[in-house]
């Protein structure tokens, strides 16, 4: 029995599952792929989640403050230009440091196109997505719009891309943006005036399309701008919720501090129950020279 091998290439005397009793227990091993996190490793990673839900929250401030008269829809589209241009001048800058920008040069120009054709398709279609959902209730649209930003969360891509790789991107991150476009044009559709919905759907794919690929990047960056990129986000989102709900305003800021801080440490605290056991009654993996 103690020359008991388990290989493919000899006929075996034993029945497959056989285990010969003296090393029943001698090759068990418990969580051999575990890799213990810290809290301080895992507050950073975090940071995407925040990022991402500080933004849901900006645009959904964004578009109370136009439908109750308090933005100027001309303020949100040259807001939205301003960090289009900022939001460029970082792309461009991480493709210098990382010596692809010669790379990308010949796309610029299809770039510029695009951003172009895209403007001037969504001043177009204001008048007509203004009226895409008369015949609907707005309880219907608020509890459809809910939904979509939900799913949106949910299939959102958090990992992180380096400057120089332009991978293509995962379908559930296309679904993701696909719900929170679909959630834009839906509230959209409940303004008055046809800047104003121009200046929310073209905010909308600022947010949604354009900046999800930027932080990805900045996933690789500094950790101090990590934390400043994550800290703004939270402060605009507050601050242009403040002065239209407080008890919304703290309900932010308790997913802010359960997302960053608890999370983390609760995942610490969950590892000391993973107990993943491997042994010899494990089906034999092939080794091959």
């Amino acid at each position: 029995m103690s020359g008991h091998e388990k290989v493919l290439w000899k006929r075996p005397d034993h029945p497959d599952s056989y285990i010969p009793p003296d090393s029943f227990l001698s090759s068990l091993r418990k969580n051999p792929n575990f890799h213990p996190y810290t809290y301080w490793e895992l507050v950073p990673l975090s940071f995407a989640v925040t990022q991402h839900l500080a933004t849901i929250f900006v645009f959904l401030s964004a578009f109370v403050h136009l439908k109750e008269g308090t933005l100027d829809p001309r303020t949100l589209v040259w807001i939205t230009s301003v960090c289009f241009v900022l939001g460029y001048l970082v792309w461009e800058i991480q493709d210098y440091t990382s010596g692809s920008s010669a790379l990308w040069r010949v796309d610029r120009v299809k770039h510029l196109k695009s951003s172009i054709l895209i403007f001037l398709s969504l001043m177009s279609l204001s008048p007509v997505l203004k009226t895409l959902t008369a015949a609907t209730s707005s309880d219907s649209i608020w509890a459809l719009s809910a939904c979509l930003f939900i799913l949106h969360a949910l299939l959102a891509d958090y990992g992180s891309t380096t400057p120089y790789a332009h991978a293509q991107e995962r379908l559930t991150s296309v679904l993701s943006m696909n719900a929170a476009i679909s959630s834009s044009v839906v509230l959209a559709s409940r303004l008055q005036e046809d800047l104003a919905v121009f200046s929310l759907i073209l905010f909308s794919v600022q947010v949604f399309a354009l900046f999800p690929i930027l932080r990805r990047r900045f996933q690789h960056s500094h950790l101090i701008a990590r934390v400043f990129l994550t800290i703004s986000l939270m402060a605009a989102s507050l601050l242009l919720t403040v002065s239209l709900s407080r008890s919304v305003t703290l309900l932010y800021l308790l997913v802010f501090v359960f997302v960053t801080l608890v999370a983390p440490g609760a995942l610490v605290w969950a590892q000391k129950y993973k107990n993943e056991i491997r042994g010899p009654w494990d089906v034999a993996v092939p080794k091959v020279d």
